[in-house]
């Protein structure tokens, strides 16, 4: 394990340090809060000359993706960032990176969207374009948002999956909380990701098309390959945190499993309420209550067999979701696994609790509650329908 510089950063910042020392070639991006900081500390990096990077500035959101769709077809490591109404504003071209099988990694520094307005940490951004044909990770902390930055890019640019990535790391919660990380020294993270070597460019010289209509007689086969490709990624991310493991001498995997073996319960979920919760977990531990933890790292593709894997044991199972899916029958999360749980024929009560919303804290307190509810239906048996609010006011 190679030695490592301990500093103390906001998680926007750890996010903005992994891109500088990954050597994006373009880095399109407009200021929106919480996100802003990371790009404000890029455009300092290339300002000083730290980074030989083209720094973009665009006039929207919309805008900032489209160059970066450009840049990442001429063959460039392109990096952006966005929160909330920029990523909505990104929608359409959110389709057209992943289908045009873009390299490009962004971070989203989730929160909640309008209206009523709020800049505050939510995963509603995100789940509204959870099925555009990225690669979503979620950061538990801000070691986590740096470590994945810098993998994201060797797993968006592989030459077997050459889809766009996100990394998601909380609003304010993350983002805005300095913390202490672990930096990987700038010539180890150009060893671990050398030069992107393209597939394919958009070049003159060598004339390709890009982006070309397709009628019914090709759409559907070119979907397809896309499929394929996502099909791969949750074995190339383990062969990837793998290899950054030998050095960093942090291990990573699609899912984070925490005090799962002997446990009757557990609480599954994403991002920073992970921490809180395997807080919890070791509190209860010690009055003999057989609880873990399941974090989500890999959100899409969704990685039904390493959770699957994780629940054979559990009597019942908590889920918790920091966004709502209007009209469906759970929360976006709830919906997945309770999918999961159809598709294996896998028999387990669970329950699902929508937290959080507009950036709103969930305390230990009311994460023993959820362990609490999730143990009384594991003794009754019962399958609640729907989903249940954890610290919304009543009335």
């Amino acid at each position: 394990m190679m030695e490592q510089k301990v500093i103390a950063v906001s998680g926007d910042e750890a996010v903005a340090y992994a891109a500088k020392q990954c050597k994006p070639d373009v880095v399109a991006a407009y200021p929106i809060t919480p996100q802003t900081i990371i790009v404000e500390r890029f455009s300092e990096y290339v300002a000083n000359g730290e980074v030989d990077s083209e720094f973009i500035c665009v006039e929207s959101e919309h805008s900032a993706l489209s160059a970066c769709i450009g840049a990442s077809l001429a063959g460039a490591r392109v990096f952006t960032a966005t929160s909330s109404q920029g990523l909505a504003l990104m929608h359409e071209m959110l389709y057209i990176a992943s289908g045009l099988r873009c390299p490009i990694v962004m971070a989203i520094v989730n929160r909640a969207l309008s209206a009523p307005i709020n800049i505050h940490g939510d995963h509603s951004d995100i789940m509204g374009s959870r099925d555009s044909g990225w690669i979503d990770i979620f950061c538990e902390n801000s070691q986590e948002a740096y470590d994945f930055t810098i993998q994201a890019f060797k797993l968006s640019e592989d030459h077997d999956i050459l889809l766009p990535v996100s990394v998601n790391l909380d609003g304010f919660i993350l983002s805005h909380s300095v913390e202490n990380i672990k930096a990987l020294s700038d010539d180890y993270v150009s060893k671990f990701l050398p030069e992107r070597v393209p597939y394919y460019t958009l070049n003159a010289e060598r004339p390709i098309t890009i982006g070309a209509l397709a009628l019914p007689d090709y759409y559907f086969e070119i979907k397809r390959q896309q499929d394929e490709a996502y099909k791969k990624v949750l074995s190339k991310f383990k062969e990837i945190s793998k290899e950054f493991s030998k050095f960093s001498g942090r291990k990573y995997d699609v899912i984070d499993i925490f005090q799962i073996d002997d446990a009757k319960i557990a609480l599954i979920g994403m991002g920073s309420t992970i921490g809180t919760a395997k807080y919890v977990a070791k509190q209860l531990r010690k009055k003999g209550k057989k609880v873990g933890v399941i974090g989500i790292k890999v959100y899409r593709p969704f990685p039904s067999k390493e959770i699957i894997k994780a629940l054979e044991n559990l009597k019942a199972l908590a889920i918790l979701d920091r966004a709502l899916s209007p009209g469906a029958l759970s929360a976006p999360l709830g919906l997945d696994i309770k999918a999961l749980l159809y598709e294996y024929d896998f028999k387990i009560p669970v329950i699902n609790f929508v937290y959080g919303l507009g950036g709103r804290d969930i305390s230990p307190k009311e994460i023993v509650t959820i362990f609490n509810r999730t143990e009384k239906i594991a003794k009754e048996k019962t399958m609640p329908h729907g989903y249940e609010y954890i610290g919304v006011r009543e009335k």
